[in-house]
């Protein structure tokens, strides 16, 4: 793998570190609900569902 691209890859899993701490992931700890699930869970699986698919596309790039 490129170092470039373990770089990003290194950056992405501090950036979940920060997002899924107890004090970012607590903001969104509220009683407001989309679609009648509570913001907490909705944030939880949208970051989570975005590291997948960030991650996707690096490691795809390495393929190529």
């Amino acid at each position: 793998m490129k170092k470039r691209h373990e770089q990003k890859l290194i950056i992405l899993s501090i950036g979940l570190i920060i997002a899924f701490s107890i004090p970012i992931s607590l903001l969104f700890n509220s009683e407001k609900e989309v679609f009648g699930y509570p913001m907490i869970l909705i944030y939880l699986f949208a970051v989570w569902m975005i590291s997948i698919i960030v991650s996707f596309v690096i490691v795809k790039k390495y393929d190529e």
